[in-house]
């Protein structure tokens, strides 16, 4: 229900301005992989990834852990998301819509990616890569 109230506001704001969500400028970068430290443009996990030289935290999702998964299936499923989120980066341009919150805890900011006015974070999910995020963190470990 999040996941659909969220992506509404952000389609609805670029349709009447409204302050809830606001899409930026599009886009469009060669994306590598950064496992460690900053970068520019580069995947660093499922859910977080540089754009600009900023760190930006998808914020409707969670996906598994890369950096100190808690089991052998949690990493397994992080290393697949971290590569299908490479992937969809690199497929071609998207926004980056805001929320009602700028950054996490972490100094990342939170953000929706959004291409064909699809979220690219709901497309994970659907693809069993994270889950819908609902405020709180919960296990991958079986």
């Amino acid at each position: 229900m999040l996941r659909h109230f969220t992506l509404a506001c952000v389609l609805t704001s670029t349709l009447t301005g409204a302050n809830f969500a606001i899409p930026t400028r599009i886009q469009q970068a060669r994306f590598d992989y950064c496992f460690t430290g900053g970068g520019v443009n580069c995947v660093v996990d499922g859910d977080t990834f540089w754009v600009n030289r900023e760190k930006v935290r998808i914020a409707d999702i969670d996906a598994p852990e890369t950096h100190q998964p808690r089991c052998p299936q949690e990493r397994t499923l992080g290393n697949a998301a971290t590569r299908r989120l490479h992937a969809l980066l690199n497929a071609g341009p998207f926004r980056l819509a805001s929320i009602d919150r700028d950054t996490d805890r972490y100094g990342r900011k939170l953000r929706i990616i959004v291409r064909s006015g699809q979220s690219l974070g709901e497309k994970l999910v659907a693809e069993g890569l994270a889950r819908e995020w609902d405020g709180a963190r919960r296990s991958w470990c079986t």
